[in-house]
């Protein structure tokens, strides 16, 4: 695997509780090699204000090749009428952790 194989996808929840849930049910699925779990403080546009809400980040390690199956079950699994799904590319990582999400995720 190459650093153009892999991304991080991240979403978020309310809760930490229904954040770990989320990824674990992706890590369990092997959609993600592993997901970090960390508070944030998230500012955005929502139903004509400006809302300002404590949240959980997820970011998911996984392989570019298994975006679309991931956001899908994100959406699926996620309690958010339009919850936040980002995938951006991994510009450089070590050999031996890259092959390591690969051998840790679903293949085809």
């Amino acid at each position: 695997m190459t650093n153009r194989d892999c991304i991080v996808v991240t979403t978020t929840h309310e809760s930490e509780a229904k954040a770990r849930e989320l990824a674990a049910a992706v890590v369990r699925e092997r959609l993600a090699a592993c997901a970090q779990v960390y508070p944030v403080r998230s500012v955005y546009w929502w139903e004509g204000e400006v809302q300002d809400a404590a949240e959980w980040r997820i970011d998911l390690k996984t392989r570019a090749d298994l975006a679309g199956r991931l956001a899908d079950f994100i959406g699926e699994q996620h309690s958010y009428d339009t919850p936040e799904i980002i995938g951006v590319p991994v510009v450089t990582g070590s050999a031996a952790y890259l092959e390591w999400v690969g051998a840790e995720t679903r293949t085809g």
